[in-house]
């Protein structure tokens, strides 16, 4: 009996399909590609699959997704409860949506997250496995919501009450103003604030405000029609549609231009977005939660945020503590990292040792949680391959006080990171990670059998 889940990908480049294959082969899932839709029905018709993930756009210069529509139609006919990820590039998530409003399962933009794409992955399959015993979708859908969820985890008293916030303003519509420095977590209150909530089942829809040139962040949020400006060629919806009967999450709120912050008051006072170019008004129900590390005070009394905006936005207000004044978390949040790249890695690392133990609770922590999951990332591609436990000189922590590095690397240990680095952002594709080294294909190949390392 076969238990990997079989998953059908189909795009027209061999770089995608190359990539998805390694990092879906290395999740455990057994892939099998397709490069045109007349090749995805065959595949279709030859061999059950578990899932499929289809890109929108086929043939060279063509960006509308109608083929990637039509196939949908085909697989329909073809197995109706195939679940189906659609991938699309932003500019063209209107199709995207389009394809869901047809039956596909979820959609992933280009370039994707590894980590967004093989959870979205998982729990089709686990939904469809788990329809086919019988449950309910309903059912299977509210007992996997646990296993998409990101890691909520903290035992401070700080984290505790931050928890007990969330479960109980969740279920409400409430304006929620997450602030805390880098790195502490935000965007992981957020997802649990949508996944608590009675909206769980429709869109989170997340946005770097301070990432949109005063230019284009009117079009991102609010969408604009054909025409409405030079490169206007179709309609297309803005984030506030996108989130509608869902939750928007405006991440660096402090720092989106003030022209922009008219217009979003607008919204929250009115429930009703404007396109640019376009004089009709569309209501839509969205919950907005955002997020900053600044100081909204001081950047309202320095003319730089509305103040009736924050107003707006700060219903409940949620403090994320630094990681510093609560260190009692970071062994548990060091344990969860672990796991998640021992596994990932393929390496037998299954605790810390108390040297290494030692030097995370003495270190300061300046970047916070993201920082922390850098190190234990960092520390498994250096640990040795037969170690069972990860040391102080794999983490190469600075010390408290800053100064010099705490485990003295070698040149080969340093190549050999930089190397496996490379190698898993660009999901195994050791002809991208040379040209991001600056080496030639053989001379990385060459390393990589010095190192040991399978490429």
């Amino acid at each position: 009996m076969r238990t990997a889940a079989r998953i059908l990908i189909a795009d027209d480049q061999h770089d995608v399909l190359h990539a998805l294959t390694l990092l879906l082969g290395d999740e455990g899932f057994d892939v099998v590609p397709a490069r045109s839709p007349a090749e995805v029905v065959e595949r279709i018709q030859a061999a059950d699959f578990d899932a499929a993930i289809l890109d929108m756009n086929y043939t060279r210069d063509t960006t509308s997704g109608q083929e990637g529509l039509d196939l949908m139609e085909q697989l329909r006919r073809t197995d109706p409860t195939l679940p189906v990820i659609v991938m699309t590039a932003w500019s063209s998530v209107p199709g995207a949506v389009e394809a869901m409003r047809r039956g596909a399962r979820d959609y992933v933009e280009k370039p994707w997250n590894d980590e967004r794409l093989v959870a979205a992955v998982r729990t089709q399959v686990d939904l469809r496995r788990a329809v086919g015993r019988g449950d309910r979708l309903e059912e299977a859908t509210a007992r996997l919501r646990r296993s998409d969820t990101p890691a909520f985890i903290g035992e401070s008293l700080a984290m505790r009450a931050i928890r007990q916030t969330i479960e109980r303003v969740a279920p409400s519509d409430a304006a929620v103003l997450i602030t805390g420095e880098h790195g502490t977590g935000k965007d992981v209150v957020a997802a649990w604030l949508h996944l608590s909530s009675d909206r769980h089942r429709k869109p989170l829809v997340t946005v770097n405000a301070g990432g949109l040139a005063e230019g284009v962040a009117e079009s991102e949020l609010f969408g604009h029609v054909k025409g409405a400006f030079t490169d206007a060629r179709t309609d297309r919806l803005g984030c506030f549609e996108l989130a509608d009967d869902g939750t928007l999450f405006l991440d660096e709120i402090a720092n989106m231009p003030m022209r922009i912050q008219a217009k979003l008051l607008r919204s929250l006072q009115t429930g009703e977005v404007q396109r640019v170019g376009s004089s009709r008004a569309h209501f839509v129900n969205v919950r907005v939660l955002s997020a900053t590390n600044a100081d909204l005070d001081a950047e309202i009394a320095a003319g730089r945020f509305r103040e009736d905006l924050l107003y707006r936005l700060n219903t409940v207000v949620v403090r994320i503590p630094p990681l510093r004044d609560r260190i009692e978390d970071v062994a548990p949040l060091a344990r969860h990292f672990l796991e998640h790249y021992a596994s990932r890695y393929r390496k037998p690392l299954a605790a810390f040792d108390e040297d290494a133990l030692r030097a995370m609770a003495a270190h300061r922590w300046p970047g916070n949680v993201r920082e922390l999951a850098h190190a234990v990332e960092r520390a498994v591609l250096l640990a040795p391959p037969a170690a069972a436990c990860v040391r102080a000189r794999d983490l190469a922590l600075q010390p408290a006080a800053g100064g010099p590095a705490a485990a003295d690397l070698s040149l080969e240990e340093a190549e050999r990171l930089f190397i496996e680095k490379a190698l898993a952002r660009h999901g195994g594709d050791v002809r991208a990670a040379a040209i991001q080294l600056g080496l030639s294909r053989s001379a990385l190949y060459r390393r990589l059998q010095h190192y040991g390392i399978a490429g």
